[in-house]
């Protein structure tokens, strides 16, 4: 009997964020498994991190929603793409989350038009998927 090959999938998330579960759940709903790391706590180097960021601006590396950049005290725009990733690996609360590893690939956020090709699967895009809404109550962790 053939069984077609399912990439490792690792969903690297912030814990305690109502948008990263929000995100694993439709995942789930969709018969995707798939293992959590930490991406405050893993040890990320140049090399490992900048892999998740090919053709990406650093506004697109970086996460909306970190504490700095909501409360206004980080510009973006005084970073080059290799100092930003710099600064993420010293303060990764910064970058944009999740970083999704599927088998050899590696993305940056959750967008549903890439996950459905590479996983092929027809997940809804829903509205808030990739807020950080202010009525969630993400946990300190």
């Amino acid at each position: 009997m053939f069984t077609p090959y399912k990439p490792l999938i690792i969903f690297y998330e912030k814990r305690g964020c109502s948008g990263n579960a929000r995100q694993k759940e439709l995942l789930k709903k969709h018969g995707i498994s798939f293992e959590t790391r930490s991406l405050l706590d893993t040890s990320w180097t140049k090399e490992s991190l900048s892999a998740f960021f090919e053709n990406l601006t650093p506004q697109e590396m970086l996460n909306p929603f970190a504490p700095q950049v909501k409360e206004g005290h980080f510009d973006v725009n005084a970073y080059s793409k290799k100092a930003l990733i710099e600064k993420m690996i010293e303060e990764p609360i910064l970058i944009r989350r999740p970083l999704l590893q599927i088998g050899e690939v590696k993305l940056c956020g959750f967008d549903i038009q890439k996950l459905n090709a590479l996983l092929h699967v027809k997940m809804p895009n829903p509205k808030n998927i990739n807020a950080c809404l202010s009525s969630d109550v993400c946990e300190k962790v």
